[in-house]
């Protein structure tokens, strides 16, 4: 068994699956093209010094953000990035932006576009449980990476193609966790609302997490052993919850201390985030997501408590599940406007939010909004994440399916 762990740890199984879908390193990649891609005098200095250069060939360069991509007959093409490892050959454009999309959706935009998106469009219901679950994996995803501090795999031989959380920890992969959490939540809340083909939605619940597990290997961010992980402990998470999931409903819309919780417990857990000898975007990270999560709970206790919570009730609940909404043009223009209009708010929310918490709890302590590294220490970073995207869960709950009313658009 211990052999078996180390061997899939291990970055050279990571890397072959990288070489497998077409993805070498530069330096690599010239060794084993017959010099497809050559290098003067004056490149090879520049790259030595961490700038950002042009490899030289016949069909020219293409800029690319912060770097250079270069094709040549074979459709090969390689990134350099200034000061960073993004130095690569890709072979196979398909799986590269394939996988890339794929990463994303284990991303914040992901997150803040499409879980409103599912409340506006389809069901609070379903938003209700997909936040819920996800919140939950993903403190424990993150908690237990900086408890365990396993290393991500090693570049070389891996090559990495991210670089935002390349201090954190690799086990397990909290993008599989996400990933496997938000796509079986919405496979066995679903049936509860709507009429599908049950065979259709495992096909598309098995595709997505899939996807965003390879992903992971892809980009070089973890290894196969941080990624199995991460899908069964969400599995776990989510199997021992199940038969809760009901429950924790009625709790989260009708308890009398649902608001002081829906605050407190999210914000203690921040607190009591584990701390490291170094700055890592976890605890932040995990902020955001409790941040939002919390918010979205006070949201939907408020909505109970106005009677204008969106979901059936009376004679309407025996007549659920529903058969899904036919697409029409009307309704995907209104769902398309509904989607404008809510993330046009949320982002409008984010910023202003942001700069005013960023402010405030700055000047509490002294310190000036600019400083970088005041923002990362504990009593800062934990105030003003938090409050940022627990306004945009309650925003997102409350607000906006209010301005659709009045825009004519519900």
């Amino acid at each position: 068994m211990r052999r078996l762990a180390a061997h899939l740890q291990s970055s050279d199984l990571v890397a072959r699956f990288q070489r497998a879908c077409g993805l070498y390193p530069a330096a690599g990649a010239e060794e084993n093209s017959v010099h497809n891609h050559r290098q003067d005098d004056h490149s090879r200095q520049h790259r030595d010094a961490g700038v950002v250069h042009r490899h030289r060939s016949k069909e020219g360069t293409v800029q690319l953000s912060g770097g250079t991509r270069e094709q040549d007959n074979n459709s090969n093409y390689t990134c350099s990035v200034s000061g960073s490892a993004e130095n690569y050959v890709v072979r196979n454009r398909s799986l590269y932006f394939l996988f890339l999309v794929s990463a994303a959706l284990g991303n914040e935009v992901f997150y803040i576009s499409f879980l409103p998106c599912l409340h506006w469009n389809l069901d609070p219901f379903l938003c209700r449980r997909l936040v819920n679950m996800w919140a939950v994996v993903m403190y424990i995803g993150q908690v237990l990476k900086d408890v365990l501090k396993l290393p991500r795999p090693l570049a070389p031989p891996v090559v990495k193609l991210e670089t935002r959380v390349a201090a954190e920890y690799g086990l397990p992969s909290t993008h599989a966790m996400a990933a496997t959490a938000i796509s079986f939540t919405l496979l066995l809340s679903a049936p509860e609302r709507v009429q599908f083909q049950w065979e259709v939605g495992v096909f598309l619940a098995v595709l997505l997490s899939t996807l965003v597990c390879l992903s992971r290997l892809y980009t070089g961010m973890h290894s196969a052993l941080d990624v199995i992980c991460g899908v069964l402990i969400a599995a776990v998470v989510m199997a021992t919850s199940y038969p809760l999931w009901a429950w924790f409903d009625r709790v989260q819309l009708h308890g009398r201390c649902s608001p002081v919780l829906a605050v407190a417990l999210p914000l203690l857990l921040c607190y009591c985030y584990p701390g490291l000898d170094h700055y890592s975007t976890t605890r932040g990270d995990t902020t955001m997501i409790l941040g939002g999560a919390s918010g979205c709970w006070l949201g939907y206790w408020l909505n109970e408590r106005l009677g204008v919570t969106f979901e059936p009730a009376g004679p309407l609940l025996l007549l659920l599940p529903v058969p899904l909404p036919s697409l029409t043009c009307v309704t995907f223009a209104l769902g398309a406007a509904r989607f404008a209009v809510g993330l046009l708010v949320l982002v409008g929310t984010r910023q202003s939010v942001r700069w005013a918490s960023l402010a405030l709890v700055c000047r509490c302590y002294g310190e000036s909004p600019g400083d970088r590294e005041a923002r990362r220490r504990k009593e800062i970073e934990v105030p003003y994440k938090f409050m940022t995207y627990g306004a945009m869960g309650l925003v997102n709950t409350v607000l906006v399916n209010r301005l659709f009313l009045l825009l004519g658009l519900l």
